[in-house]
């Protein structure tokens, strides 16, 4: 095990599971992930490898015996016939049969309907009435004589979902962990690897947890397909619902108005619209008018009285066209229908998640460490429900006056759920206020942004923050730095789009120095094509940004030169060491033909690799002998080498923060993927660049 799954194991016992478990024991069982992990919480929430195995057998044989396949439904109900009583585990829903005056349930694997439940665990279990609920169930049967009687007798019920925690044992055992700790085990109970993900990627994934603990909010996703948008919301807690966006109805939603029947907004903490997107679709516009008024006021009236509900709206969807595309011809809101593609229903929401910068999930990116029971953690969140951290940056920073007040309750409730989510104490540091402020800022500032291109009655808005000495930070979106000769467009009153004057956003230059608060991050820059003028500068790149590439970034700077050296202590992976190979490619092509280049590359020997990383060197030496470089390597023996450096013979140093080691991971081995063929495609971690003139 890691340091950090130990440290989870003794701080958090019997309340984690090893993740890769999950896909150990579900087969071919289309069972949500929390009801797996609810079995296996009960068997083999420990770090004993004899025991886990043995629970492993245990709960393979509890579904293998107990779980009821659509397929063997009717071996199922003949063995119940048989023995006279069976428990399985299915999903049940429940209704109120009015002719009879009983509640009847329905198992919906099992095939079985009209089975008699009294209404005391009706009461006890409202979600059966709304969407079903996966339970464990004793159910009897005993033929009867009578047509209008079932045969089927439902003894016991228990849903599957944790019955107690201890929410101050939560709250004490997470101060051991230190923030990045803590992200990380967040982001193994959601089943991924952290260390196939940036800051900005982890974070992304933990704003798609504040539905289930911040009651009333309204979160959008759109991305590429196979990025992972749903999973939450169908995988993850009991107390979520996803729904195709195509089935949605006001009745199913809200409330019917002829059985007074309350919708799903009454009963679920989140609801979650799955392939929400798609300008075809056919949208009920009595649908788009009540969710607006639910989503401003957290009520809602169809003609009889007036309801209200805490349930979150997360709508997720794909998008068809790249993010420059739709900056260049609509608004990142272009793939949703027509009637959604409303500004006042927009506006609505509180945050947008950029799903265009979340990878496609890969096999590798599935965590194999200890994360919470995902049970255990959907409940922690729903505690956290009634509390409120809103509040909790305004001692050390202020919001710019010219943020509307709808804006400001879109920060305010996104920076409150990252807030109990990452610190449920309510306890943090300036420094981690402050960055969760920034994206709690730029998920509103997304939305804002492109409702400025929609509606031309918006005002332009100054995103940013003050704070106590009165220095303000500004706050952009990636897009923005990325495309900004397309992002800043607006509607026009004839209700055309043009380019916006863009009032004095505070833009830095690449030329500029740091910003005025260390976490503020500069704009990154746009570089220009080569040739290009020469000059000193600091460069600062976001993390996820795309459009990097060694031939833009450094080839200006090396043409001319006929001795490279390159310092970076971490040229010991193969990533790490394609990366040279790919700096090489760009020495190579700004070189003559009749030109010789002597590159001299000092390291670090890696502790265990060594040899495959020496036998590496060796491939790029043979590799260069017949294009006119002449490659060379030395390992620093002192081992404390940590300079991340190009220095050229003809007077040009070039400082580099993370070394030649900037890009996200990507799948290597992929020959028809363009990440992997053109370094522009790539996303990019955070990282600097200072360009310095030496002779």
């Amino acid at each position: 095990m890691s340091q950090l799954d130990e440290k989870i194991n003794q701080h958090f016992a019997g309340l984690v599971v090893r993740k890769d478990l999950v896909k150990t024991v579900k087969g071919n069982a289309i069972v949500p992930t929390y009801v797996l992990e609810y079995l296996l919480g009960q068997y083999c929430a420990t770090n004993d490898e004899a025991t886990i195995q043995a629970g492993i057998d245990t709960v393979r044989e509890i579904l293998r015996k107990h779980y009821v396949h659509r397929n063997e439904a009717g071996l199922v109900r003949s063995t119940i016939k048989e023995k006279g009583r069976h428990k399985v585990i299915d999903r049940i829903s429940v209704a109120l049969n009015d002719k009879s005056d009983a509640y009847e349930a329905e198992f919906a694997n099992l095939g079985v309907k009209k089975v008699v439940i009294d209404s005391a665990t009706v009461k006890a279990h409202p979600k059966l009435l709304v969407g079903g609920v996966w339970c464990i169930a004793d159910l009897e049967y005993m033929f009867t004589e009578d047509k209008n009687a079932s045969p089927w007798i439902l003894a016991s019920i228990k849903p599957i979902q944790l019955s107690h925690f201890d929410f101050d044992g939560y709250v004490e055992a997470r101060k051991q962990f230190t923030t990045e700790e803590w992200i990380d085990l967040l982001i193994q109970s959601v089943g991924f690897n952290p260390q196939m993900f940036g800051k900005r990627n982890k974070l992304s994934q933990l704003v798609r947890l504040i539905p289930f603990c911040e009651r009333n909010y309204n979160l959008i996703e759109l991305g590429p397909k196979g990025t992972g948008k749903s999973h939450i919301y169908s995988e993850f807690s009991p107390h979520g619902i996803l729904i195709s966006g195509g089935e949605v109805t006001v009745p199913k939603l809200f409330v019917n108005n002829s059985s007074g029947k309350l919708g799903l907004v009454g009963y679920w903490d989140a609801v979650a619209f799955d392939e929400f997107a798609g300008k075809q679709k056919r949208v009920d516009k009595a649908l788009v008018d009540i969710m607006k008024n639910y989503m401003a006021n957290k009520s809602f009236s169809r003609g009889v009285e007036t309801l209200g509900a805490e349930a979150s709206m997360v709508f997720v969807g794909n998008t068809d066209h790249t993010v420059p595309y739709m900056l260049k011809h609509s608004d990142l809101f272009d793939p949703l229908p027509e009637k959604f593609h409303d500004s006042a229903f927009l506006d609505r929401l509180h945050s947008y998640i950029p799903g265009w910068e979340v990878d496609v999930i890969r096999g590798e990116m599935f965590s194999n460490g200890y994360g919470f029971v995902v049970d255990y953690l959907a409940e922690i969140l729903r505690s956290l429900r009634s509390h409120d951290f809103s509040d909790r940056y305004k001692a050390h920073f202020r919001l710019s006056d010219d943020i509307s007040t709808r804006d400001r309750d879109g920060i305010n409730k996104t920076f409150s759920g990252l807030m109990k989510i990452l610190f449920p104490s309510g306890e943090a540091t300036q420094a981690e206020i402050e960055e969760i402020l920034r994206v709690a800022i730029e998920g509103r500032k997304r939305v804002k942004d492109q409702l400025l291109r929609i509606d031309s009655t918006y005002p332009a808005v100054r995103f940013s923050y003050f704070n106590p000495a009165g220095s303000e930070s500004l706050v952009s979106t990636l897009e923005e730095d990325e495309y900004p000769s397309s992002y800043h467009r607006r509607a026009t009153a004839e209700g055309s789009v043009e380019a916006a004057t863009v009032p004095d956003q505070g833009r830095m230059t690449p030329e500029a120095a740091q910003p005025a608060t260390p976490s503020a991050t500069p704009l990154a820059p746009v570089l220009p094509p080569l040739p290009m003028e020469l000059k000193e500068q600091h460069l600062v790149f976001q993390e996820n940004q795309r459009g990097v590439n060694f031939d833009k970034l450094f080839g200006p700077y090396l043409v001319g030169a006929r001795r490279i050296v390159i310092t970076d202590p971490y040229l010991r992976m193969f990533h790490q060491q394609r990366n040279l190979m790919e700096l090489l490619e760009t020495i190579s092509k700004i070189s003559g033909p009749e030109d010789e280049v002597a590159v001299h590359v000092v390291t670090v020997e890696d502790e265990f690799s060594g040899e495959r990383q020496t036998e590496n060197f060796q491939k790029i030496t043979d590799a260069c002998t017949g294009i006119g470089i002449q490659f060379s390597w030395a390992y620093d023996k002192s081992g404390t080498k940590h300079d991340r450096d190009i220095m050229t013979d003809h007077g040009w140093k070039i400082v580099l923060s993370r070394g030649l080691d900037v890009f996200q991971r990507f799948e290597l081995n992929d020959a028809f993927s363009f990440t992997n063929r053109m370094q522009q495609h790539r996303q990019c971690k955070e990282f600097n660049v200072t360009f310095v003139k030496i002779g």
